[in-house]
Formats: C-alpha cells, sequence, structure tokens
C-alpha cells in the first residue's frame, strides 16, 4: 500500500472514531471539512509554522515548497512537496517528520512545477477540435472573440518549435480594455511594448502567425523575474475581442473577485484541457516553478512564489501545457467570481496567483456583470 493511501485510511479511520465517541469534528454546509480560508484561525495557526520552516525546508534540493492544506478530520496541516526526481525518495519520505511546531505534515510527492506554455512543431491538426460541449478553443474565432482561447505573442518561435499559452480573461486599466493572461505567455522573450498578440496561438497556426489573427498588442509591464505574479496584459485591438470580456464555456464573469479557501470548488476555460473544474488543495503556497530560456530552450532559471494558490490536478486532467494564462473562477453558472490567475503547475497540483494580488500589481479591473 502506498504512503499516500496509508495516510487517507488512517485519517478517515480517526475521522469515524471521533464521530463514534462523540468527539467534536469540524463540518461544513454539506457535512463535510469546513472550507478554511486564509482567515481561519487554524490556518493562522499553521501558517504561523509554515514561516518558521519553509526557508529550512526549500533549502533541501528535494523539496520543491509548502502550503496549508486540510485532512478528512477538518484540522489545517502543513503540505510539503517533495520532488519525484530526488535519487533517494524513499529515504527522504521516511525521513519527513510527522508533525512540525505542533501541526501534523503531509508530504505529497510531485514532479517539479513548471510554467504552462505549451509548445509545438508546427502541427495544425488541433485547430478545430472541439473541448467538452463541442466547444474548440483553438479554433480562430469570428471577431469579437471570447477568451479563454489559444493565444499569446505572434513571434514565440525559437529551437524549431512554436509556443502558445491562454488568453484567459478581460480587465480594465484607465478606463482602457486588456488581455489578461501570464508574463511567460505574452511578455517572456523580452519583446517590446505594442507587439502582436494573436488568437489562436502559434501552435494552433502552423507556427505562421499570419494565419491567425492580431487581438492585441503588449503593454510591456514586466511582472518578472522580480514581483510574485506571472501576469501581462495586452491592450485590446478595437472591435476583436468582446466587451464584456465572456469566456468560452464560462460566459460573463462578475466584477468582484472572491479569496480562495480549501475545497473551494473552481472551474477555468483554457486552450488546452478547454472547461475543467476542480477543488482548491492549497493555501499560502510558497512554492518554486522552473522557466525556460525561450520557447523549448533549457531551463533558465526557478522563481520562488509566495501566497499562491494551489488546486488539485489529477494526471494533468484540470491544468496542462498551454493553459497558462487561464482564469481561474468559482465553480457557479452565472458570473463566477475570480479566484486566480493559473500559471504553472504538474500532473497532481496547478499554481495559481490570487487574482487580487495580479490586479493590484496592474492598477486593474476585472471586467465582468
Amino acid at each position: 500500500m502506498s504512503l499516500k493511501h496509508l495516510l487517507r485510511g488512517i485519517l478517515r479511520f480517526t475521522f469515524a472514531l471521533a464521530v463514534t465517541l462523540g468527539l467534536p469534528v469540524s463540518l461544513g454546509a454539506a457535512g463535510g471539512p469546513e472550507q478554511l480560508s486564509l482567515e481561519h484561525p487554524k490556518v493562522k495557526e499553521v501558517i504561523a509554522v509554515q514561516e518558521r520552516f519553509t526557508r529550512g525546508l526549500m533549502a533541501q534540493p528535494e523539496i520543491l515548497g509548502t502550503a496549508v492544506g486540510q485532512d478528512a478530520d477538518g484540522d489545517a496541516v502543513l503540505i510539503i512537496y517533495v520532488n519525484n526526481e530526488t535519487k533517494n525518495l524513499d529515504e527522504v519520505m521516511r525521513a519527513m517528520p510527522a508533525a512540525l511546531g505542533g501541526k501534523r505534515v503531509r508530504a505529497e510527492v510531485t514532479e517539479p512545477f513548471r510554467a504552462f506554455r505549451k509548445p509545438g512543431g508546427g502541427n495544425r491538426s488541433n485547430n478545430t477540435r472541439p473541448g467538452g460541449g463541442g466547444v474548440s478553443h483553438t479554433a480562430e474565432q469570428t471577431p469579437p472573440i471570447q477568451l479563454g482561447t489559444s493565444g499569446g505573442w505572434a513571434n514565440d518561435i525559437a529551437n524549431g518549435y512554436c509556443c502558445s499559452g491562454t488568453l484567459g480573461c478581460l480587465v480594465s486599466r484607465g478606463g482602457i480594455q486588456y488581455i489578461l493572461s501570464n508574463y511567460h505567455v505574452l511578455e517572456g522573450d523580452g519583446e517590446p511594448a505594442g507587439s502582436p498578440v494573436i488568437q489562436p496561438g502559434l501552435v494552433d497556426v502552423n507556427c505562421t502567425a499570419s494565419a491567425a489573427q492580431v487581438v492585441a498588442h503588449t503593454s510591456g509591464i514586466k511582472s518578472l523575474p522580480n514581483s510574485n505574479v506571472d501576469a501581462a496584459i495586452a491592450q485590446v485591438v478595437n472591435g476583436m475581442v468582446r466587451t464584456d470580456g465572456s469566456i468560452l464555456q464560462i460566459g460573463t464573469i462578475s466584477r468582484s473577485t472572491v479569496a480562495a479557501s480549501i475545497g473551494q470548488a473552481v472551474k477555468k476555460s483554457g486552450r488546452t484541457t478547454g472547461l475543467s473544474t476542480s477543488k482548491v488543495s492549497g493555501l499560502n503556497a510558497t512554492v518554486s516553478v522552473q522557466y525556460e530560456s525561450s520557447c523549448a530552450g533549457s531551463q533558465a532559471f526557478t522563481k520562488t512564489f509566495t501566497g499562491q494558490i494551489v488546486v488539485a490536478n489529477s494526471r494533468s486532467k484540470f491544468l496542462n501545457s498551454g493553459d497558462s494564462g487561464s482564469l481561474m473562477v468559482e465553480n457557479v453558472s452565472t458570473n463566477p467570481r475570480a479566484v486566480g490567475l493559473l500559471f504553472a503547475g504538474s500532473s497532481t497540483s496547478a499554481i495559481a496567483n490570487p487574482i487580487d494580488e495580479v490586479l493590484a500589481f496592474f492598477g486593474a479591473t476585472m471586467v465582468g456583470q
């Protein structure tokens, strides 16, 4: 039996025993563990421990990051993300403490977190492929376009490949509308302000920018490498993007935002996996993320982000390569509120910048109802 399954079995037994003995158990409105926000006392207690130990933990090459999570009995726990490429992985897992600072620890094994831009060799076969509900997130749309679609910088070509991501959502800054996506999708190769942003992205038009349509131009506002968000905005070309900010298979969203909480149901619309749903699995994450030097290039640098949102991403079903730049919203049917901007992950966890931190960086607001 794997360590993960063993831990789950122990936690389920503990929960059942507590109920049988009449011990206090924290339940949410639906009968499961309550959703814990950053303001919850249980979360604050674990954050205090996290702040004490994370720096030392991440000084070890096998540790990719930490976050605040939740066990089946409703208690907040400290999650430690362990690199599955570690040579002595079994030994590292055996050495993991059961608790730190009086708070329980849960170790999660994952491959390194990477920025989720998609490289391709010019195969155009995907640009009419429908996602869930028969909607294609890679086909060229008749303007004005909806977002949650394939797109990126028009000259994102290097090393015999071209790259694309997702044009996430619409924001307003100084009365002007901009497409919001990731820095590594729109600004990652040092292109100058005013460079064309196309829909669909190069991966879906045989690496030929002229086969796509220009929907925006880069702003030149650089978030990386010095800020705590991976974000960029591109000024919309008049008439090319729906002014209500509608997103494929999501529709219009709210002007308001909402903070993440553990267990929160979320969804996103992206280039590769289309409309997908999941739940928030971690808060206040400190994680190291790997970036390439150029499209399909070698590893250029590793950036550590703090205060991030972690989302369950089993077998990359929620977020995969090419979904970078997708807006994560609450999973409600009408005018959902934005939660975070997705930018990186692994096959087990997706990482998002909290949306309020992204908006504050640009001095922008959501375009919505």
